[in-house]
């Protein structure tokens, strides 16, 4: 069944819609934000970042259009990014099944992170999380944001995989 269904789209439409998948969350979570009024916290922003490098990676891929070879690089960078971003949504995951008399108290924000120590430190510091991290603030279907992001990353990798070595 899988494979019929990568038949049925050229490796440029498959890029296209893993683009068009990553806009349609980026354009959901800015609507989260700015009409639901659920404010991100930092590793919300980090997975933002990183559905945002993912959808570059796919449209790169689609508006080249390489051979073989250039799609599976293309494959392997968006796979990357898109494991990348899971392992940040997994972090967040994590952080909100900790008891919250165990959670990590809550600290500074995104851009005094980023100005005050650097954006390496500043991405270390926001990686250990932080209380409002753990908050689960909104959910849809039972499942919190940083669930359903996790679950995206997961089949942007095997897309983006399955995409680079259709023939």
């Amino acid at each position: 069944m899988g494979n019929y269904i990568l038949k049925l789209f050229s490796r440029r439409t498959g890029n296209l819609l893993g683009f068009l998948a990553c806009a349609a969350l980026i354009a959901s979570a800015y609507y989260l934000q700015w009409v639901k009024g659920v404010e991100p916290c930092p590793l919300c922003i980090m997975q933002r970042v990183a559905v945002f490098a993912t959808g570059v990676a796919f449209l790169a891929a689609a508006l080249h259009h390489p051979g073989r070879i250039g799609a599976r690089v293309y494959g392997a960078l968006t796979a990357l990014l898109a494991l990348a971003g899971a392992a940040v949504a997994g972090r967040h995951v994590w952080l909100q099944y900790i008891p919250a008399e165990k959670r990590p108290a809550c600290g500074p924000g995104l851009e005094y992170l980023l100005g005050t120590f650097g954006p390496l430190e500043g991405v270390r510091r926001i990686l250990r999380g932080s209380g409002e991290c753990g908050v689960v603030d909104f959910t849809i279907l039972g499942l919190s944001l940083p669930h359903w992001t996790l679950f995206a990353f997961i089949v942007f990798i095997f897309w983006s995989i399955a995409i680079a070595l259709r023939d």
